[in-house]
């Protein structure tokens, strides 16, 4: 009997006494509470940049073309303009040899400087405009021949660095590939190419699916009751 009571008597204490390393159900509750504001400000955060992060995306979709097309004017536009001073443009005496070598000295360079800053200008005008740009594609794309052709016919000059390294004016070539790559992408939208919206695309898809279905399929056909023995009542 004695044994058996001190037994008890212990499960008792065991049962009444919370134990020890283990939380309460109520301290998850607490915890919850307590990280309750903090989650809500993460989560209304999130929610605000993303919808900041999908204006922008729906401005850049909308006019980052338009963006290229006027930076790319205003660059051809602005160097072509110090070509018409002599010996302010950095690239001067690079363009007159160039030109000399590309035309066997059938030019000489006080020409080809004047003719090539008013075919810069040109172009740049007419990028910025946006008006003729079939017309400033066809020109930018021989411009792109004098611009590239350096880099083949005077290799020696712009790579006379040390360890063959580019110079100043190898530098001043090697970056024009910029200028060929946004030439590319705006030759895309001389027939109607554009950027748009994947969702915008599905939206448009989707629309013209719908537009495309015979009214049948939109009108659920009349259809006659049917006889006890399941077969269609004939129309009187």
């Amino acid at each position: 009997m004695f044994m058996l009571d001190l037994r008890n008597d212990r499960s008792a204490h065991t049962d009444d006494a919370p134990t020890q390393g283990h939380s309460t159900p109520e301290e998850p509750d607490r915890d919850a509470q307590r990280h309750a504001p903090r989650r809500r400000a993460l989560s209304s955060l999130a929610r605000r940049l993303d919808a900041i992060e999908l204006a922008t995306h729906g401005w850049l979709v909308a006019h980052s073309i338009k963006l290229l097309r006027i930076s790319l004017g205003a660059v051809f536009l602005g160097f072509g303009f110090l070509k018409f001073f002599p010996m302010v443009s950095p690239a001067e005496q690079l363009v007159m040899d160039t030109t000399s070598m590309l035309t066997f000295d059938l030019i000489p360079g006080s020409v080809s400087i004047i003719a090539i800053a008013v075919l810069e200008c040109i172009i740049g005008l007419w990028l910025i405009s946006g008006r003729a740009l079939r017309g400033a594609i066809y020109l930018l794309a021989i411009e792109l021949v004098g611009i590239l052709a350096p880099v083949v016919l005077l290799g020696d000059k712009l790579f006379s660095g040390p360890h063959n390294a580019p110079t100043l004016q190898g530098q001043y070539v090697l970056k024009d590939v910029i200028l060929v790559a946004a030439v590319l992408v705006l030759a895309t939208t001389v027939r109607g190419a554009r950027l748009t919206d994947r969702r915008d695309r599905r939206r448009r898809r989707s629309a013209a699916d719908q537009a495309r279905k015979p009214a049948s399929e939109h009108e659920a056909p009349d259809r006659l009751p049917n006889t006890a023995d399941g077969r269609p009542m004939a129309d009187d």
